[in-house]
């Protein structure tokens, strides 16, 4: 296999971040969205996401294979030292480490951005998402039970923290 090559995201991978994306919204609850985006809504997506709320994207032969993004946890000032992280890989490519290399490089853009603290929300009981995220030191910290509607079935979401060693 080639090397995989982590990198910030640039506005040309928008189109591959969203095919992967879609693919989730379509037939996953990784993702609670019941519609795909359109080209525009990622592109808008990936705007919003600069400076410390990046984007990296993983990548194999320059095909992008994968995503993980920071997003603001909550709108409220208390909150912005805290962020929600997102991995998504595409099906293809699972089980190759391109979720434990985004994830892991995710985590240190994070601590060298500042950040205090990492959240991610595990939708659907995808136990490969909770182990990915325990093997990079968050903890189970709840359950937020029948929080969604998908596929005609309420669905839980696990959170899951970490707390960064930031100087």
């Amino acid at each position: 296999m080639p090397p995989l090559r982590t990198r910030l995201a640039q506005p040309g991978d928008s189109e591959a971040i969203r095919r992967i994306y879609n693919v989730e919204v379509l037939a996953s609850t990784a993702t609670f969205d019941l519609v795909e985006r359109t080209a525009e809504e990622q592109v808008s997506w990936l705007t919003e996401r600069s400076g410390a709320f990046s984007v990296l994207v993983a990548e194999l032969d320059g095909v992008v294979v994968g995503f993980a993004s920071l997003s603001p946890y909550r709108e409220r000032a208390a909150y912005r030292t805290t962020v929600e992280n997102s991995v998504y890989v595409d099906a293809g490519h699972r089980g190759c480490g391109v979720a434990d290399a985004l994830l892991g490089e995710l985590i240190e853009v994070a601590r060298g951005s500042g950040f205090h603290s990492v959240v991610a929300r595990v939708g659907g009981g995808n136990e490969a998402s909770i182990a990915l995220h325990a093997k990079h030191g968050f903890e189970m910290v709840g359950t937020e039970r029948e929080i969604g509607r998908k596929f005609g079935r309420w669905q839980d979401v696990a959170v899951m923290q970490t707390i960064l060693d930031t100087p």
